[in-house]
């Protein structure tokens, strides 16, 4: 994959621990800091891709009612343990 140079200013504390960490593995604070941006990226991606989904699904009146979601939670373990609760139209 091709790469391209970017500049990021960080804490002096972060660049101090990242410099040890890249001493520690062998690697180089690029490498380091691209591979924790690439993370960053894919995890809040992910994140606000699976809000904007339950966002849509509340305006489509797809919801599952709280209790029944407690009440589904506090069931985990137990010898009745229930199964996960379907949303239910409007």
């Amino acid at each position: 994959m091709a790469s391209s140079p970017f500049t990021v200013r960080v804490d002096s504390a972060v660049k101090k621990r990242l410099e040890k960490l890249a001493r520690s593995t062998g690697r180089s604070r690029s490498f380091l800091a691209a591979e924790a941006i690439g993370e960053y990226v894919d995890v809040n991606e992910w994140q606000i891709s699976g809000v904007k989904q339950a966002m849509a699904a509340l305006d489509r009146g797809e919801s599952i009612a709280h209790e029944r979601v407690d009440e589904w939670v506090r069931s985990w373990g137990s010898r009745k343990e229930l199964p996960a609760p379907k949303p239910r139209a409007r």
